[in-house]
């Protein structure tokens, strides 16, 4: 049997290389870091890498891994359960406690990912009865979260807020109803108005939640994310979010909401019942995240001035780079085979981003999606404005040659 799929699947790997959509996985031979070793071609050079989620610079911080190594030894490797058998320690409970606080929510309950805690919210808290009302850009794991509940579906185009309110007109018969959004929307860095979602909620009796993994530790003036930076922390009712990027780049992710949403979560959040514990060394790592944003301020502001002489310098030269002042900076390409060539360019410049492409963003819109860090030096970003200035001479000479050939 397998042999005809076999064909089939070679047949569908192949469409995809053709169209230019193949998403090849470089190898990375050090820490994550501003700069690092990438494997290419069989041999490994140092590159500038402003692709990956480090946005404070802290995935390998020397007291985050201090903190990792300590707790290896304190609290073992793994807990090889889930939490309600025997999968729960102190320091799991500590750096709930910590979120909430952090976030300014009544509980937090983690997860393996953050993708799984959008996967176990919608089926805990809605039935046939409710509904969800969810932006059209909103990341796949809310999608997939979404799927997974009985509640009634409504959507409503990328921040259109006239949208979202007939939506919510729509579903006035629900028992509930929950808008749910990302904070930053990842692949364009465009930021959700919540403080403007969060009128209409109250408008029309709704809960709200935000995916805000893309902005805590960073976004606010605290680094709390985007319902600090809107004002509005007291008005979201759930916030999911990720230990992965900003907060020490490794895993695991969490629901901070109201106490009787994340008691219930605890009782019947499939992923959460039935997923082990995150690792210890993660949760006590993260602690120390936790008290390093309390002093942060230097790097957010570092990470800020990056990113505007990023955005600037690219417009000069005549890129097209979404507008926004968020640390994801899409230069946009189009042309998905471009945009891959392009990524190659960079590469071999010295500069390791990716290429985006459908299914990832919509046909036609494939871009360059630069991530900055607090971690890159002025220097730094200015090599990689001159590497894309570069790479795009080369693909138009090869434009030209292959006209005339």
């Amino acid at each position: 049997m397998f042999d005809t799929v076999r064909e089939d699947l070679r047949a569908t790997l192949e469409e995809i290389r053709q169209a230019g959509l193949h998403k090849p996985e470089r190898v990375i031979d050090t820490p994550q870091s501003a700069t690092v070793n990438v494997t290419a071609g069989g041999r490994p050079g140092e590159v500038l890498n402003f692709c990956a989620n480090n946005y404070l610079g802290l995935a390998d911080h020397p007291e985050v891994v201090a903190a990792a190594h300590t707790a290896l030894d304190r609290w073992g490797y793994g807990m090889a359960s889930v939490r309600f058998i025997c999968g729960t320690q102190e320091v799991h409970k500590e750096l709930e406690g910590r979120l909430s606080a952090f976030l300014g929510q009544e509980d937090t309950i983690l997860y393996s990912s953050c993708f799984d805690a959008n996967g176990g919210v919608f089926e805990t808290l809605l039935g046939p009865e409710d509904a969800v009302i969810s932006d059209a850009l909103n990341h796949a794991s809310i999608i997939d979260g979404i799927r997974l509940s009985k509640a009634r579906r409504l959507r409503y185009a990328n921040r259109d807020l006239a949208e979202l309110e007939a939506r919510l007109k729509e579903s006035a018969d629900a028992r509930r109803r929950l808008i749910v959004t990302d904070g930053v929307f990842s692949m364009d860095g465009y930021l959700a108005p919540l403080r403007e979602i969060c009128d209409l909620a109250d408008r029309y009796d709704a809960m709200v939640m935000v995916d805000d993994s893309h902005a805590v530790g960073f976004v606010g003036p605290g680094g709390r994310g985007t319902p600090e930076l809107h004002g509005v922390m007291d008005r979201v009712d759930i916030i999911t979010g990720t230990l992965g990027k900003a907060l020490g780049g490794a895993s695991g992710g969490y629901v901070a909401a109201r106490a009787e949403i994340v008691a219930l979560l605890r009782q019947r959040s499939r992923p959460y019942l039935f997923s082990n514990t995150l690792a210890p060394v993660i949760a006590a790592a993260s602690l120390k995240v936790l008290d390093l944003l309390e002093s942060a301020d230097d790097l957010r502001e570092r990470l800020n001035a990056n990113t505007a002489l990023f955005r600037g310098r690219m417009t000069e030269e005549g890129f097209d780079v979404l507008p926004g002042e968020h640390a994801i900076a899409p230069v946009m390409i189009g042309d998905a085979a471009e945009a891959a060539r392009m990524a190659e360019l960079l590469l071999e410049r010295g500069v390791y981003v990716i290429g985006f492409s459908y299914p990832v963003v919509p046909q036609g819109q494939a871009r360059i999606r630069v991530q900055l860090s607090a971690a890159h030096s002025t220097e730094d970003v200015n090599r990689a404005v001159d590497a894309f200035v570069a790479a795009r001479t080369q693909m138009e000479g090869e434009t030209l040659r292959e006209s005339a050939g």
